[in-house]
């Protein structure tokens, strides 16, 4: 009994340090991927809105790069390709100016799950690693105890090594969460920033299309 108390102990210890480490590679990987996201956007919509004319901005936003690129290239395959005609299938059946806004709000959406992959991984990291260390915690000091009462004292000298090492899965959990957590809250606000720009162009893009 007491060798299974300490390989759970111990496997706890090594599934938060393997937490940990997820939780570092997505915080580079959306680092990363939100500053990118934004550095393109930034960058695609100071050259499109500087276009002499429509036709400009469209031969921009043919190689451009990132989310909003991608929003202005759906807008313009829509009105290449949409008419005010009525046809037989479905998607025909919206008015040049609904079928524009409805495929806008498609790819924001799209645009704004890509940016969001992973933040439900740190979520769920920050919120269960703190239990998990509390999980191995609970068996390290049932190993610790057993170990107390084979030694026959109980002792400050014996009973805090013991006792202490057990303590370690949870220090370790709250480790892993404080930083899965802080991460998890500020690429919300970051991919909220970035879903909120995407809107604004979309909202302009239409207003341009209309005159």
């Amino acid at each position: 009994m007491s060798d299974i108390n300490t390989i759970i102990h111990d496997a706890t210890i090594w599934l938060l340090i393997g937490f940990s480490i997820v939780t570092w590679v997505l915080i580079v990987v959306k680092a990363v991927q939100t500053s990118k996201a934004t550095k393109q956007s930034r960058l695609f919509v100071d050259s499109f809105w500087s276009a002499q004319n429509l036709a400009d901005a469209i031969n921009q936003s043919d190689d451009a790069q990132g989310p909003t690129a991608r929003i202005a290239q759906t807008g313009f395959k829509t009105l290449t390709e949409a008419n005010e005609k009525t046809h037989q299938d479905l998607q025909q059946t919206w008015s040049r100016q609904d079928l524009l806004e409805r495929h806008l709000r498609k790819q924001i959406l799209a645009e704004r799950r890509q940016l969001e992959k992973g933040s439900a991984v740190l979520a769920s990291i920050g919120n269960n690693a703190p239990f998990i260390g509390l999980f191995g915690t609970v068996f390290g000091i049932i190993h610790a105890l057993q170990a107390i009462a084979q030694s026959g004292s109980a002792s400050m000298d014996v009973v805090a090594g013991p006792i202490g090492q057990a303590l370690v899965a949870t220090g370790i959990g709250i480790a892993v969460a404080v930083p899965a957590v802080l991460a998890y809250n500020f690429f919300v606000r970051k991919v909220k920033g970035i879903g909120a720009d995407l809107d604004d162009f979309a909202t302009d893009f239409v207003s341009l299309t209309q005159k």
